[in-house]
């Protein structure tokens, strides 16, 4: 869930001359290196969004164990082939000015140019995980930004109903190449010879 930082209290405190800032009128006025520097020195997951600043939830155990489960996955299936696979917090530029932390992005060739060290510029394939608290940033906002930024495949996981949904590029949009539930596994468009058993993900514990 990304919280708006107008609503809440929102205050840099730095102890040693009791300095105290607060930074919700800079909603809207953030520059790209300013966020880029705040998110140099935090562990919140955030993101951003032509001047505003998104800070996201705090992930679950369970997040971080289906996390786990597919970054293991994707991994063993690219080391071979010379991909690189990483999770967040990793910032993947969506155009100028807009920035988004997947929870897992990867390129099929580690040399890839838009890995850059600082950010990426783009990836092969993304993946989030549905948040309880906010469905839509993941199942509607993220479809928009990831189909922008030309992002081949995204895969909506989603606790919440326990399927894997699996988008595809065509064009400038994406197209469903896959609903998947229990009993199934979930196969890539990308990566033909790749599946996940949905109940294994889903079993992790």
């Amino acid at each position: 869930m990304a919280t708006d930082l107008r609503d809440v209290p929102l205050r840099l405190v730095r102890d040693r001359d009791g300095l105290s800032l607060d930074l919700r009128p800079l909603q809207g006025l953030w520059t790209t290196e300013q966020y880029l520097q705040l998110t140099d020195h935090t562990r919140h997951l955030v993101e951003f969004t032509d001047g505003r600043i998104e800070v996201l939830s705090m992930p679950t155990q369970q997040h971080q164990l289906i996390l786990g489960f597919l970054y293991r996955v994707f991994f063993a299936y690219l080391q071979p082939l010379g991909g690189l696979v990483l999770f967040a917090a990793l910032r993947l530029q969506i155009r100028p000015g807009v920035f988004r932390e997947p929870d897992l992005l990867l390129v099929r060739d580690k040399h890839d140019p838009r890995t850059q060290n600082r950010y990426w510029l783009g990836a092969d394939l993304v993946i989030e995980i549905v948040s309880p608290d906010d469905p839509e940033r993941d199942t509607v906002e993220k479809v928009v930004d990831y189909a922008a930024a030309g992002i081949a495949e995204y895969w909506i996981v989603n606790p919440l109903n326990e399927s894997i949904t699996i988008l595809q590029l065509d064009g400038t949009s994406y197209t469903e190449h896959g609903r998947f539930g229990r009993g199934s596994a979930a196969t890539s468009a990308l990566f033909v010879d790749l599946s996940v058993s949905v109940d294994a993900l889903f079993d992790e514990r």
